[in-house]
């Protein structure tokens, strides 16, 4: 169970339309906005973006938000730490990892001083 009813929608994400997530995603952007206690009239002046784009999203009609939207209204709502989940940074392999151990000097010397 979720706090936001909406979450379920989108747990196998692999297999819904991209049109499907967005519609999802603008419902759950709706509760984390009310969450937040924020009117989409705040949200559009914080943000700026259009009240029409909020409206339209929220009720999943917005099917090709821009990113850059998506960005700014996640962070009118205080959520910018969510936006690095999006796409974490990309984790080293174990192999390159020991690699970059290997190249690690032992020990360092100085040259001798006169």
């Amino acid at each position: 169970m979720y706090l936001c009813s909406h979450m379920e929608e989108i747990m196998d994400i692999k297999s819904m339309p991209t049109v499907q997530i967005i519609q999802a995603l603008g419902k759950r952007f709706r509760e984390y906005r009310i969450a937040a206690r924020m009117t989409q009239k705040e949200v559009a002046g914080q943000s700026g973006v259009s009240l029409l784009t909020i409206r339209r999203f929220e009720q999943g009609y917005s099917y090709d938000i821009k990113l850059g939207n998506l960005i700014a209204l996640l962070k009118a709502i205080d959520f910018a730490d969510g936006i690095a989940d999006i796409l974490p940074e990309f984790p080293v392999s174990p192999y390159a990892l020991a690699r970059q151990e290997a190249n690690k000097p032992k020990r360092v010397r100085h040259g001798q001083q006169h």
